[in-house]
């Protein structure tokens, strides 16, 4: 994975013989962190966990680029003021939500893989070229 806005790269194994890794969670925390304050956050690995379910269903060697992980409640206010598309209570607040992108595949494409994760949340962002992946509710939106 790496970072759209950063430009830091991320690629590790986090998860090994039935455990997660301490270390890797922790540069998970801190490479999904709210770019705009630089404030990380425990992120819910069972996102995590369904992106690399997703990305593993596509077949690709290509990593996601984040566009969006953690947000604070201030950066999730300045951005639900520019678009009706945010949540006022977004996963994204609790660390349990990612804004994800590959050039090798299409929105519909991202979001059929994550779809067949049956596990959270999965938004189509096609105008805006991006897959939202939680581990929420199960439902989907957009196209």
């Amino acid at each position: 994975m790496y970072s759209g806005r950063t430009g830091e790269r991320l690629d590790m194994i986090y998860w090994l013989e039935g455990k997660y890794l301490k270390d890797s969670v922790k540069e998970i925390n801190h490479f999904m962190r709210d770019w705009r304050t630089d404030q990380s956050y425990k992120m819910d690995l069972r996102t995590v966990d369904i992106m690399a379910a997703a990305h593993n269903l596509m077949d690709v060697n290509e990593p996601y680029m984040l566009l969006s992980g953690y947000r604070t409640p201030q950066t999730n206010a300045m951005l639900r003021s520019r678009s009706r598309n945010v949540a006022k209570n977004s996963l994204h607040i609790k660390g349990q939500a990612a804004d994800l992108r590959l050039g090798s595949r299409s929105v519909s494409q991202i979001a059929r893989a994550a779809k067949a994760c049956r596990a959270g949340g999965v938004g189509s962002y096609s105008r805006s070229n991006f897959v939202h992946m939680d581990c929420g509710q199960i439902r989907n939106w957009g196209g």
